[in-house]
């Protein structure tokens, strides 16, 4: 199973979360309301950010 390490996770959730304030459309049903920030980790924690972590071999 592919695990993120704590700065990946911040990242992608940061990214992500900076993607949809700026207008990006949020992939999931959130309460009205809610945060881009909430909505990016409730999208991470349900494994569908389209971000893509390539690590170096």
């Amino acid at each position: 199973m592919f695990r993120y390490t704590r700065f990946e996770k911040a990242r992608i959730i940061g990214a992500r979360a900076l993607q949809i304030a700026m207008g990006a459309p949020v992939l999931i049903n959130i309460p009205e309301g809610a945060s881009p920030l909430d909505a990016a980790i409730v999208e991470f924690e349900k494994g569908i950010i389209p971000i893509t972590v390539i690590r170096p071999s």
